[in-house]
């Protein structure tokens, strides 16, 4: 087995789902990996066993960085695996695994690309940087871009899945609850309590059109949005005092998160005052769109570079699903943002039962993101 495939099935084999909270064994074996190249990295924790890394080399502007995540979402019915998802399986071309395409395959193939420019004596500024809990919150990259880590970069690559497309922008990922209060009564005498699922249908059917009058946005496409969350009651012959609900929106640029919630909170007011019972409204997370022009320097050049490396360019698209760069713009600083990554996202492998990556696909995206940062300096 190759040098590259073996460091990614270690990375595989080593559960780090949502439930294990559990990243800081990738950051050790990633932190060696980096130490046996010669280069320094630190660990940044967030929790028990949960810790951030970043390393980088070289001095002066411009900066370019890669980012990715360490952790996985939870592996769902074990039963329906054919292979056991920490397993990390060869066969046929192929390494299956949870994760193995969101995103240790990206995150595998820019540690590699980072330590092959670093040995060949590259020698402008370069960043990685691999966060913690991005398919949950995206607390690590919330933590390091408060930290500074994001306000000086000038180009950003984010590792994850985009199925042999440039993604150059995407919605951003809005989750929210609305919480209702009641009075429990008998059953038998409803007009005693007040049921907290009466407000609570209010505002689900509110929702439905709460945002027909949002404009589309010419490049991200409409603001979607859904309530996917539903928890009313405990006993058939009770009146519920308490009911919830959450939802989730992606926000565009032309209708962004801030603009989300004062249309949601408005909708909850006004319910909340018709009649007995109250409704609260409560921001869980707010992960903002990310877009770079098409024409961009990062654009431009990480296509010439795959190019160079594949022999054609590639299509430019743009996702509906978030990235750690959604945190990472918050920084005061502007920046370029490209996702690009092994995986691929367009056969819905990313959280499904049996997840694989393509190992040559993989191998061929550590190679284009090495020439990514030669071409983003020329």
């Amino acid at each position: 087995m190759d040098e590259a495939t073996a460091f990614l099935q270690q990375l595989v084999q080593i559960d780090t789902s949502t439930n294990a909270t559990n990243e800081s064994q990738v950051a050790h074996v990633i932190q060696k990996k980096l130490a046996d190249a010669g280069i320094d990295s630190k660990l940044i924790p967030y929790a028990k066993n949960r810790d951030n890394l970043v390393a980088e080399f070289g001095t002066g502007k411009p900066i370019f960085a890669f980012t990715g995540h360490q952790d996985v979402v939870n592996t769902g019915d074990l039963s329906k695996w054919t292979y056991p998802p920490f397993e990390g399986h060869i066969g046929d071309g192929k390494l299956y695994g949870r994760g193995a395409s969101d995103m240790k395959s990206g995150l595998a193939a820019e540690v590699l690309a980072f330590i092959a420019l670093k040995q060949s004596g590259f020698d402008h500024h370069v960043r990685l940087i691999l966060t913690i809990g991005e398919e949950y919150g995206a607390m690590g990259a919330q933590q390091l871009t408060d930290a500074g880590y994001a306000d000086d970069i000038d180009a950003l690559l984010v590792g994850e899945p985009t199925a042999g497309k440039i993604e150059f922008g995407h919605a951003g990922s809005y989750n929210y609850k609305v919480k209702s209060y009641g009075k429990s009564a008998h059953s038998s005498l409803p007009a005693l309590g007040t049921n907290a699922i009466v407000k609570l249908t209010d505002f689900i059917v509110a929702e439905r059109h709460l945002f027909d009058d949002v404009p589309v946005d010419p490049v991200i496409g409409p603001l979607v949005h859904s309530v996917t969350v539903l928890k009313a009651g405990d006993q058939v012959n009770t009146i519920p005092d308490y009911a919830e609900l959450a939802g989730n929106i992606r926000p565009t640029p032309s209708f962004i998160n801030e603009k989300v919630t004062a249309r949601l909170k408005d909708a909850v007011a006004k319910i909340d005052a018709a009649g007995a019972g109250s409704l609260k409204f409560e921001l869980t997370h707010t992960f903002y769109p990310v877009l770079t022009p098409t024409d961009s320097k990062l654009v431009t050049r990480a296509n010439e570079a795959i190019e160079s490396v594949s022999g054609k360019k590639l299509a430019l698209t743009i996702s509906h699903g978030a990235t750690d760069a959604s945190d990472f713009t918050k920084s005061k600083n502007k920046f370029e943002t490209i996702i690009y990554g092994p995986g691929d996202e367009d056969k819905n492998l990313s959280h499904q039962i049996n997840e694989y990556v393509s190992l040559d696909r993989y191998h061929t995206v550590i190679k284009e993101y090495e020439a990514i940062v030669r071409h983003y300096f020329d």
